[in-house]
């Protein structure tokens, strides 16, 4: 068994690119050596290659045989000599009419061939395999250089390829495979020849003097970063998502702990943070009580010949950094949030949808209406918090540093005597910023999100910014998104079609343009919310069809529209779950035959007991003044998954009523009375489902 390793030279990619290069160079792989016996598709990656190892390859693709039928025997011979069917039938599969048989099947007797299939060395299909993976990798953005027509992220320096001792021989753009590598620029340059894959890793790591195994670079920065932290009594704040962009940065890391003038620690703590970290990509260090320290701690990807140079090169740099962010800081105290309010009216939000300055009086009314629905003793804050919602993005350090925008709004609000409701709301209005990304802890924080991501959507929606296909420049996806996430995580009783349409009422007092009614917008709006929460409840986990039982019956109420479906699912799991859905929809499908008044079905929901003739209907009638009531107070106390097992109680006395009542009798009168107890039956559990769409 062989040993094949494949590295792609290049210049340097964005450690963004690495992770998932990485997973296409191991799906395409393990994909396209399907056919051919190996082991495990290991993958690596530097800022300036990619590899591919895979031990124990078989030295030859493992053969198959096939037997493929043909035409029938009548249409491939005439007079016993072979038709232009069977010659074309034997053509396309590259053989003769020689190798043409006769089987026998249930359908008649046909003609077959044996094909047969693989058989190629490894070193043969890895020559073509390499080349058409490289071409395919998909990258965020591509580039073309030279003269050259390939389009890869960066120019392509080299290509290592081996088999063992053996080159699989491909070209990729102006380079041809070969056993070349090259190191780290400064360590160990190279170029190196490899004589045999199982070589690779020591040529590279040795004579190379790179780490190419992020996780063993990781590893490193962890423990020599911990240790150099430990000897000042500190600890580093390790970032996980910095983490792995730092050990995308560099092929041989260096931690190194530098310092900076305690002078700059009158800064908020998120101001240091985002200093080192958005900027220099380097690492606080806290003490023991989680204050800052005056160090932080970079990666080298060298060993300087002398690091205190290089030490007090990164010193410098971010001491210009920290200076700005303290003069902006002392600037701002100085201004208070009615100088910052006032500047908010000559920054434009959207154009057509008037400036951030109404922006926020209008989240000020909003958050007021949402607070008054499900957080009342929070209203006046909660108002408070969605006027000065914007305020810091006029400020100086959020001019400087656009990622503290809220952050700066909170820190500020806390500084000049704004009530801790406030202040963590203002800190908290732009979560969640993705999918998995945290949630408001706070009811203020959350109602202030939610607000403005309405406000946003209402607006865009006005103007006729509609996201089509994948296109979705203001982010209007996301938005819906985090509105779905916030409403169910707080479990708020708010009927999403009303905050949109006071949202496009609050434009329209504004004067701003909307292209259609406020009711029509609104139902545009709740249409592409309930798209996201169909999808959303799919990613939970939530059978497709139990999903779209509970959205087909409203959604407005989120927190209610999850309970049902969770009780949903959980019925859907029972043994006669099918049973009790297959009599609700026969009750559903003879009501729905029903002719209909003014849009209103001929035979209310009422009935007279006087009426009942039958032993099994005068049943079904005393089973509903039981049951009746108890369902609609289940539904006042949200209990969904007792309202539906009452279906179990129902079936027998309901089936017994179809089997032995004529429901659709030719007396006019007894004909509704039975009616209107199937409708008072089902507008019941429609509230809670469409079972027409469920599977029994």
């Amino acid at each position: 068994m062989a040993t094949f390793v494949l590295e792609i030279g290049s210049e340097e990619l964005p450690a963004r690119f690495l992770n998932a290069e990485e997973a296409e160079l191991k799906a395409r792989f393990t994909e396209a050596l399907d056919s051919l016996e190996h082991g495990e598709v290991r993958v690596m990656s530097t800022p300036r290659r990619a590899v591919v190892l895979i031990e124990n390859v078989s030295p030859t693709q493992q053969e198959t045989e096939e037997t493929v039928t043909g035409p029938p025997v009548r249409v491939a011979y005439s007079n016993a000599a072979p038709t232009k069917a069977l010659e074309g039938f034997v053509r396309t599969h590259g053989l003769t009419v020689e190798d043409a048989f006769v089987t026998h099947t249930e359908k008649g007797d046909y003609v077959a061939v044996k094909k047969r299939a693989g058989g190629a060395t490894a070193k043969d299909m890895l020559a073509q395999i390499c080349p058409a993976v490289i071409i395919s990798l998909p990258f965020a953005k591509r580039m073309r250089w030279g003269t050259h027509s390939l389009a890869y992220a960066r120019p392509l320096r080299w290509i290592l390829a081996l088999l063992d001792d053996e080159v699989p021989m491909f070209t990729i753009g102006p380079l041809t495979a070969g056993r070349e590598t090259y190191g780290h620029r400064v360590h160990g340059n190279g170029p190196f020849s490899v004589r045999h894959a199982k070589d690779w890793f020591a040529a590279v790591s040795t004579q190379g003097g790179i780490v190419p195994d992020k996780t063993e670079r990781r590893k490193i920065i962890l423990e020599k970063g911990n240790a150099l932290a430990t000897a000042l009594d500190g600890r580093v704040i390790w970032k996980d998502s910095l983490l792995d962009e730092v050990q995308g940065l560099t092929e041989r890391p260096v931690p190194l702990l530098a310092d900076f003038d305690p002078v700059y620690l009158e800064l908020p703590r998120q101001v240091l943070l985002t200093s080192m970290e958005h900027h220099q990509k380097c690492f606080g260090i806290e003490g023991a009580d989680s204050r800052l320290l005056p160090h932080f701690l970079a990666v080298l990807n060298i060993c300087p010949e002398d690091m205190t140079l290089v030490r007090r090169g990164w010193e410098r740099v971010l001491r210009a950094r920290l200076e700005d962010a303290r003069f902006f800081w002392r600037a701002d105290l100085r201004e208070n949030f009615e100088q910052w309010c006032a500047k908010l009216d000559q920054v434009v939000f959207v154009r057509n949808l008037g400036t951030m300055g109404d922006k926020t009086r209008r989240l000020e009314a909003l958050c007021r209406h949402l607070a008054e629905e499900c957080a009342p003793d929070i209203a006046h804050e909660a108002a408070r918090a969605g006027r000065l919602s914007k305020a810091d993005l006029v400020t100086g350090l959020v001019g400087e540093f656009d990622v503290l925008q809220g952050i700066m709004g909170g820190i500020y609000a806390a500084r000049k005597g704004e009530t801790d409701v406030v202040a963590d709301a203002l800190r908290e209005q732009y979560l969640p910023a993705g999918p998995d990304s945290p949630l408001p802890k706070t009811p203020a924080g959350a109602l202030l999100s939610l607000a403005d991501k309405a406000d946003t959507l209402a607006g865009c929606f006005g103007l006729g910014m509609i996201p089509t296909g994948a296109a979705d420049p203001n982010g209007l996806r996301r938005c819906a998104l985090g509105i779905i996430r916030i409403a169910l995580d707080f479990n708020f009783s708010l009927d999403i079609r009303e905050i949109f349409t006071v949202a496009l009422t609050l434009y329209a007092g504004q004067g701003c343009q909307q292209q259609g009614t406020t009711d029509a917008l609104a139902d545009k709006l709740t249409e592409f919310l309930f798209v996201r929460l169909r999808a959303y409840f799919q990613n939970q986990g939530f059978d497709t069809p139990v999903v779209d039982a509970a959205l087909g019956v409203g959604a407005n109420r989120l927190s209610n529209c999850r309970a049902r479906l969770s009780a949903l699912a959980a019925f859907s799991r029972e043994p006669e779950y099918a049973q009790a859905v297959q009599t609700f929809k026969r009750v559903a499908n003879i009501l729905r035959k029903q002719p209909v008044s003014g849009g209103v079905d001929a035979s209310p929901a009422v009935w007279d007991d006087a009426l009942l003739r039958e032993e099994s209907e005068k049943a079904l009638a005393a089973t509903l003044h039981t049951i009746l009531p108890r369902l609609d107070a289940l539904w006042t106390d949200e209990d969904h998954g007792a309202a539906l097992h009452i279906l179990h109680t129902l079936r027998p006395v309901v089936d017994a009523f179809f089997d032995c009542v004529m429901v659709l009798c030719e007396d006019d009168e007894v004909r509704r009375n039975r009616l209107g107890m199937l409708n008072a039956l089902r507008a019941r559990f429609e509230r809670l489902a469409d079972f027409a769409v469920l599977q029994a």
